[in-house]
């Protein structure tokens, strides 16, 4: 087995997601996840994916977050900082998610900046901080407008102000 094919395949299962039970589909990442070593973090960010997109946040966040401990790089570190972030706001844990969203959004910026931040937003409503909540989404939409950009992003930033 090579590094591409597993990747390919795991692609190929995460592609047909819908046409899978649930408990399916779990299984079928879990084999997938078993073909790595058992320390591995891909391994255990594919089967923390598996459970939460079949709708158990309680089971993914420990995976999540094992995978990151242990080392979990690239895209796929970000991915689950992410996803563990709206498992916790789905198991009522939101301001730990603020928190880690918040830490995300000060440690870089990639092609994953509006996923952290509509994320944000939900998090920041949870917790009670709705005018955060708005303007994080209305700065992270501006950029993405045909005109009033620069409105947008004044209005954002001026319900945090104001």
């Amino acid at each position: 087995m090579t590094t591409a094919d597993w990747e390919r395949r795991v692609a190929a299962a995460w592609a047909e997601l819908d046409s899978h039970e649930p408990d399916a589909f779990v299984r079928l990442i879990g084999g997938l996840a078993d073909e790595l070593p058992a320390d591995s973090p891909e391994a255990l960010f594919e089967r923390a994916c598996a459970w939460d997109s079949t709708g158990h946040s309680d089971r993914a966040v420990p995976l999540y977050r094992r995978a990151l401990e242990i080392g979990l790089t690239g895209i796929r570190r970000r991915r689950a900082v992410i996803q563990m972030s709206s498992s916790l706001r789905n198991i009522g844990r939101a301001q730990e998610s603020v928190e880690l969203l918040t830490a995300e959004r000060a440690a870089g910026s990639d092609e994953l900046d509006d996923a952290i931040a509509a994320t944000l937003a939900l998090a920041l409503t949870d917790v009670g901080r709705e005018r955060e909540a708005v303007s994080v989404a209305v700065a992270a939409l501006a950029p993405h407008l045909p005109r009033y950009q620069r409105s947008m992003a004044n209005y954002a930033r001026l319900l945090v102000e104001g």
